[in-house]
């Protein structure tokens, strides 16, 4: 079953857990159908599908549903027969927990776009720095998190990375200056072939829209490069991208 199985991925344009899956698909080379849908107004089918109302969804067979990004991604690594996570079980519970703390960079993100302020954007900003601290602290000198092999702890970091070109240009702020192994594998990330392919073309654009109609500093901002016809940074892509080891 497991070398002919079908996959559904329901899922959202701008969604970052979304974004891991189509990363895992990808790195896996799996085939797949993807479904887009707009979550400001889901439609009747994806509710009946979806306990939490979220995406991404993973359908199985036409049959099975996945929700949780996380858990989709085990899935489709172990069914493949992946190498994305450890053997060890102590090893691959440490790459768990890092995920788990790649979610909480997520939600820090989410309250970022959200900050009514210059004051609250700026808090949760040191926020982040910290967290990135924690990580520069647990990063060894490798393109990826451990080593030289890509696996699922890039596959969920990925996405919380690809937004601050993005917040870096409409805030005029710096992100991780003083971490080099975070920068460098953050470079390193975003310049994969998989974690390009995982949104659209017009992706920056799109993420510029979604923060311009929101009510919040960042909202702000971008609502004001937007009437300025200030051009978003470029998504990375593999002719631009250059990483350069330290």
């Amino acid at each position: 079953m497991t070398g002919t199985a079908r996959f559904t991925l329901i899922s959202h344009i701008l969604c970052p857990y979304v974004q891991r899956a189509v990363i895992t698909l990808k790195e896996l080379s799996v085939p797949y159908k993807r479904i887009d849908i707009n979550l400001a107004d889901k439609p009747e089918w994806f509710l009946a599908l979806s306990p939490l109302g979220k995406v991404p969804l993973l359908v199985v067979d036409d049959e099975t549903v996945l929700f949780e990004s996380e858990v989709i991604c085990e899935y489709l690594n172990e069914v493949n027969r992946g190498g994305l996570l450890a053997e060890d079980p102590l090893e691959k519970a440490e790459q768990r927990a890092w995920i788990e703390f790649a979610s909480s960079i997520l939600c820090i993100i989410v309250k970022l776009y959200n900050a009514e302020d210059k004051t609250a954007f700026s808090q949760l900003v040191d926020k982040l720095e910290q967290m990135g601290q924690s990580l520069e602290d647990n990063l060894v000198q490798a393109e990826y998190f451990s080593s030289n092999e890509f696996s699922l702890v890039d596959a969920a970091f990925a996405p919380a990375f690809r937004y601050l070109p993005l917040f870096k240009s409409l805030g005029k702020i710096q992100f991780f200056h003083h971490l080099p192994k975070l920068a460098l594998w953050a470079q390193y990330l975003l310049s994969r072939t998989s974690v390009i392919e995982a949104v659209n073309e017009h992706y920056q654009q799109q993420l510029m829209a979604f923060l311009a109609k929101r009510e919040s500093y960042l909202g702000h901002l971008a609502a004001t490069a937007m009437n300025s016809g200030t051009v978003p940074p470029e998504k990375i892509n593999k002719d631009k991208a250059v990483v350069q080891r330290t």
